[in-house]
C-alpha cells in the first residue's frame, strides 16, 4: 500500500463533519494543482463509491419499475396515472444514469433476479395478491422493462 493510502486526512479536514465541503476542498486542491496536499485515500473511497452507489440506484428503480409492471399487468381494473407517471420516470432515469456511465449498460440485466425478487414482494404488498399470484422468475425480459412502449398484460383501457 503506498503511504499516502495509509495517511490520515490532515486534522482540519472536514471529511468525517461535513463531506461536501472536504469534496470541494479536494476539487479545488485538484484544480490548482496541489496534489500533494489531497486527502488521496478518502478521495479514492468516494470515487470508488459513486460507482456503487449508480449500481445501487439502477438496481433499486429496476425493482420499482418492476413492480409496477407486474401491478399493471395483474390488477388492470385499478391502473391509474400514476402508475404510468412511474413507469415513464423509472425508464427514463434508468437510461438517463446509462447514458453517463454507458459501461453500467449490461448492470440491468446482471441484477434482474434480485430486482425482481424485491419487485415481487412490493407489488404483492401493494396489491393484496399473495406471492404465489406472480410468476417465481421475472416474466420480462430486460428490453422489454426497458421499453417505454411496452405494458404487459391486457390491453389498457381508459387509466384514471
Amino acid at each position: 500500500m503506498p503511504k499516502l493510502a495509509r495517511m490520515p486526512p490532515p486534522a482540519e479536514s472536514p471529511y468525517g463533519t461535513d463531506l461536501y465541503l472536504w469534496a470541494e476542498a479536494q476539487a479545488a486542491l485538484l484544480r490548482a494543482g496541489r496534489r500533494q496536499e489531497i486527502d488521496v485515500a478518502n478521495l479514492a473511497e468516494e470515487i470508488a463509491s459513486v460507482g456503487a452507489s449508480q449500481k445501487s440506484e439502477i438496481r433499486s428503480r429496476l425493482a420499482v419499475l418492476i413492480a409496477h409492471l407486474l401491478k399493471w399487468e395483474y390488477q388492470p381494473e385499478k391502473r391509474k396515472y400514476g402508475w404510468r407517471a412511474t413507469l415513464m420516470e423509472q425508464r427514463l432515469q434508468i437510461e438517463g444514469l446509462i447514458e453517463v456511465s454507458p459501461s453500467l449498460k449490461p448492470w440491468p440485466e446482471a441484477v434482474l433476479g434480485k430486482a425482481y425478487r424485491l419487485a415481487r414482494v412490493r407489488a404483492a404488498d401493494d396489491t393484496g395478491l399473495p406471492d404465489g399470484a406472480f410468476p417465481a422468475d421475472c416474466p420480462y425480459a430486460i428490453g422489454q422493462i426497458l421499453d417505454a412502449s411496452y405494458y404487459p398484460g391486457a390491453p389498457e383501457r381508459e387509466v384514471v
